[in-house]
């Protein structure tokens, strides 16, 4: 009776962060003074967009890399450092950095993910990396557009770099995405769906506060997620992956107060039956059910994610 929605391109990576309810960290900002201090290209003076880069060592952390980073700065440089757990800003977004060559150099912010070992930290890493992409484009007055079409954007990976504008030949962090997707996600991550996650994240910041890069959970309003409901009157099962996901009393991020539950509070399990009466889809496509774990008129009601269900139809 009812299916799954489906979306074109849809990332187990970014559907996994959504479901899971994965934040981000808050850009702490440790600026060495050593970095020269060059303006953007002449007749702009600010960030045009911001690049994309992965460290490309599987055995480095986030402190080595910036050590390294003061270090050799005459070769290179970067602004901020992002991994699982941390947004570090080393450089003055206001100046610009040497990452990505000319003349790119003097468009864009420029940042690097440390590369991470786990699926946990990878979907902390991307959140943290559209976070801080959407960050310093609501920063300095931008607006998300994937520069991969026509090389002409604001959100540019450095592979998109060494396309369009020369100056080098780097293609991260395609092939770091796609091999950290395959193993942890079981299908490869891409820059589009990255791009994805940067323009939704970048939608839910707030105007107070956002735009002049002082974004904190003092001073954010909180964006809600617009939702559409249908009355329904179906069943389903739990699904294997069902542990991947929570019981909420609403649905997830459409409104204040949204609690979540354990599984052991119902003793659920694989192929455990619900019976579901509303339906609730997101701006985004998907599907939210509230269920029952019994037809009892009194019986607990529950939010659940489209994921955890397998559909009866």
């Amino acid at each position: 009776m009812f299916g799954l929605s489906s979306t074109a391109g849809a990332s187990s990576v970014n559907d996994y962060i959504a479901s899971n309810n994965i934040g981000h960290a808050h850009v702490t900002s440790s600026v060495w003074g050593g970095f020269p201090k060059n303006a953007y290209r002449k007749g702009v003076g600010k960030p045009e967009g911001v690049v994309v880069h992965e460290t490309a060592n599987p055995n480095s952390t986030i402190y080595n890399e910036i050590a390294y980073m003061k270090k050799n700065y005459n070769n290179a440089f970067v602004h901020s450092f992002v991994d699982a757990s941390r947004i570090i800003n080393i450089a003055n977004t206001n100046y610009l950095s040497w990452g990505a060559g000319y003349p790119a150099n003097a468009r864009f912010v420029q940042f690097e993910q440390v590369e991470v070992h786990s699926k946990s930290a990878f979907a902390h890493e991307i959140a943290n990396a559209a976070y801080y992409t959407a960050y310093i484009l609501n920063k300095y007055g931008l607006t998300p557009n994937d520069a991969a079409y026509d090389g002409k954007g604001t959100v540019w990976s450095h592979g998109g770099v060494s396309k369009y504008l020369g100056g080098t030949n780097h293609t991260d962090p395609a092939g770091y995405y796609a091999s950290a997707g395959k193993k942890y996600f079981g299908s490869k991550y891409t820059f589009a769906q990255f791009y994805q996650l940067v323009k939704t994240t970048y939608n839910n910041l707030a105007a107070d506060g956002a735009a002049h890069g002082s974004l904190t959970a003092s001073s954010a309003k909180k964006a809600y997620d617009k939702v559409t409901y249908a009355k329904a009157d179906s069943q389903a099962s739990l699904g294997d992956d069902y542990k991947s996901y929570r019981l909420y009393n609403h649905i997830k991020n459409s409104r204040s107060g949204v609690k979540s539950y354990s599984w052991d509070s119902v003793k659920a399990s694989v192929g455990k039956k619900v019976y579901i009466d509303d339906i609730g889809t997101k701006s985004n496509g998907h599907d939210w059910y509230r269920v029952t774990f019994s037809t009892d008129s009194g019986a607990q009601k529950y939010w659940v994610y489209e994921k955890a269900l397998d559909l009866i139809n």
